[in-house]
């Protein structure tokens, strides 16, 4: 909503009701020009005119990130990153760990495998100068008031900028990949060759989603004069056009009801998890997939205005999104705003932690993560394989090594043995094995699960009531968590009755493959839901018993009321991509040399007031209104505003007609 206001007067005057900012200086407004709403669809100018030799998708994730591309010339073929050195026991290596070294000069020194191995054989007073973060990802979540300059702290209490971090990252896996490409090619192969795709969870808000833009620009991947090189995808809808290809043996059914060779569904289950392993086990050995230019079998199931639910399950977080067909292209249609909520696999790590913590002690935990954090980060590298191992009708026990700088450091601190500690600790059914072991029975493991499990299944059961989401035909399971055969079969339990469960095969890939699928056709995805209701601050006409008298401003003679919010759209409205919402105004004195437009978003849907609370100011659009002489300008001057909604990018623009002038402003949640 416009205010007139100046922009220095905003930022002091406390934002009540009764210190309008538009009080201070009432010569910018703008108000309403009857028609006000004329909306009119996707731009079709918008068109792609760059093309691309390459698609690279890079899948960020919390605990482990990875690429993969595609040359356009054979959009079937899939790539999936060349091997990483140094993979772990019991994980299957095709992502390397969302690690990061910097030396303590804070120069990068290395990613992944690499930064995790280095760090850890370093001399542990020397560790103690270098930098070494991971599942640094969530602090994009869990931050409410993100900026430009939010700060990382390090596994030595060090704090850095989250925005360089994310440009480290972003920059390793630009260089790896541009490598491989000019490895494959025999040739150089240029950035401009290339476009980019990052995945960010669809529950972000949007300054997390410009953040992660930001750090791209910073990367060197794209700039702000050239943005549509870098998409940024949300990790569900890439899942789920992925899922649109599935062939029926590149995935698990895991509600065949019906006796299928043979077996009983409670056998087919089993049998599923069986096959599903095996499939992994032999796909881990194959680094390109052929994506055939079909519609799966299952997706030929799929009716018009069919429904579907993609469960994205990861380290961090798990995004829950509500799709329906659209025929005959099979477009997507966003139903349901994206929900969901920190509820990822790290939600068992720290269970394992607090466990310790209950054996040993909060106080030895926190001083041995900051005097030993590598032997720490060894602890968790070994709880994570078999973490890997546990699954439903496990029936022995599993073994948890524990570094020997564990066992010798408690004994400095307490005085006693672990294994005193683990009799003494009333936790029975964790014992200590001879070899050094921590030996946990299936149940104690299974327990670690239950609460980030039972929080899915919650979120997923809330989704189910809402009447978008009745009559759901499939559920998919995506994700890197998606692998734990506990939640395959928590899921399947609770809603195997409500709709098909389906889990693709290599579920861990399934987002950077639909991220590839979607850069190379970006149309894809038709409608989404907003996450934020958009609008402008304008004065107008003010009406004695409608408007508050707080909000009166009289201006030579003209009764306005100030600080309308004018909507654009309201927050989870239908909005399809490249779509243009089109508002016209006119300068609220005719008289005005310059008109201020300021922008502003709500996650509310009922907003009135830009002073309302909630309301947030994310752009402003300042045009310059001279230069057309008085005898064209007509009485009521006429400024359009447009918005153009784009893939996590909104652009304004305001016209002034008389002149033709226009500005351009991007929607910025990071720096208002």
């Amino acid at each position: 909503m416009m205010k007139s206001e100046a922009v220095t007067a905003y930022e002091t005057v406390p934002t009540s009701a009764y210190s309008s900012p538009a009080r201070s200086l009432g010569d910018t407004g703008i108000t309403p020009l009857s028609p006000s709403h004329i909306v009119n669809d996707a731009d079709p100018n918008v068109s792609e005119q760059q093309t691309f030799l390459v698609v690279v998708a890079i899948d960020f994730g919390t605990t482990s990130s990875g690429y993969a591309y595609s040359f356009t010339k054979e959009p079937e073929c899939i790539h999936v990153m060349r091997r990483w050195e140094g993979g772990d026991p019991g994980v299957s290596n095709q992502k390397t760990p969302t690690t990061i070294l910097l030396t303590p000069e804070r120069k990068f020194h290395s990613f992944g495998y690499a930064a995790r191995d280095f760090y850890h054989d370093l001399d542990p007073n020397e560790a103690k100068q270098w930098l070494y973060l991971e599942k640094f990802k969530m602090k994009l979540h869990t931050t409410g008031d993100l900026t430009m300059d939010t700060d990382l702290t390090a596994a030595n209490g060090k704090k850095v900028k989250a925005l360089e971090i994310f440009a480290y990252a972003l920059q390793y896996f630009k260089e790896q990949a541009l490598k491989e490409l000019s490895d494959q090619a025999g040739s150089e192969f240029e950035n401009s060759d290339v476009r980019w795709v990052i995945t960010v969870p669809a529950i972000w808000k949007q300054p997390a989603k410009q953040f992660m833009r930001q750090a791209a620009y910073q990367a060197g991947l794209a700039s702000p004069e050239n943005s549509e090189q870098l998409i940024i995808a949300l990790e569900p809808e890439a899942a789920s056009i992925y899922c649109r290809k599935l062939r029926l043996h590149q995935m698990t059914d895991l509600s065949s009801k019906a006796a299928v060779n043979g077996y009983s569904s409670s056998d087919t289950v089993g049998a599923g998890f069986a096959q599903a392993k095996e499939h992994i086990r032999r796909n881990r050995q194959s680094r390109t997939f052929l994506v055939e230019n079909v519609i799966g079998e299952i997706w030929s199931e799929l009716e018009e205005g069919d429904k579907y639910v993609v469960v994205d399950s990861g380290g961090g977080t798990v995004d829950l999104t509500v799709h329906q067909i659209r025929l005959p292209e099979g477009h997507l249609k966003e139903l349901y705003k994206a929900t969901g909520g920190p509820y990822g696999s790290l939600g068992v790590d720290y269970e394992f932690e607090k466990l310790l913590c209950k054996i040993f002690g909060e106080d030895f935990i926190e001083q041995f993560k900051i005097k030993r954090p590598a032997a720490w980060v060894d602890l968790m590298i070994a709880f994570e394989s078999r973490k890997r191992a546990a699954a439903p009708d496990r029936t022995n026990p599993l073994n948890i090594t524990l570094p020997f700088s564990f066992i010798d450091y408690y004994k400095k601190f307490r005085g006693h043995s672990v294994e005193h500690a683990l009799r003494k600790s009333n936790v029975d059914f964790v014992k200590w094995s001879s070899q050094g072991m921590l030996r946990m029975s299936p149940d104690a493991m299974n327990a670690l699960f239950k609460p980030t499990i039972d929080s899915i299944i919650e979120h997923l059961r809330d989704l189910f009531q809402k009447p978008e989401v009745s009559t759901v035909k499939f559920l998919f399971l995506v994700g890197g968590f998606a692998e734990a055969p506990l939640l395959q079969q928590a899921v399947q339990a609770a809603f195997g009755d409500k709709c098909r469960v389906i889990i693709p095969q290599d579920v861990g890939l399934t987002i950077l493959k639909g991220a590839v699928l979607f850069g190379l056709d970006p149309a894809v995805i038709k409608v989404r839901r907003s996450p934020l209701t958009y609008g402008v601050g304008v004065l107008n006409r003010y009406v004695e018993g409608k408007h508050p008298p707080e909000k009166l401003l009289v201006k030579d003679g003209t009764r306005w009321c100030t600080d309308v919010f004018d909507k654009f759209i309201s927050a989870d409205q239908s909005v399809a991509l490249g779509e243009l919402v089109k508002r016209s105004y006119t300068p609220a004195k005719p008289s005005q040399l310059v008109i201020v437009i300021n922008i502003y978003s709500s996650e509310l849907d009922d907003v009135s007031f830009i002073t309302d609370p909630g309301v947030k100011k994310c752009g402003t659009l300042r045009l310059d209104l001279t230069g057309a002489s008085s005898t064209n300008v007509p009485a009521r001057r006429e400024i359009q505003t447009l918005m153009q909604f784009g893939d996590t990018e909104i652009k304004a623009t305001a016209i002034d007609i008389a002149t033709s002038k226009s500005v351009k402003v991007g929607i910025d949640f990071l720096n208002y």
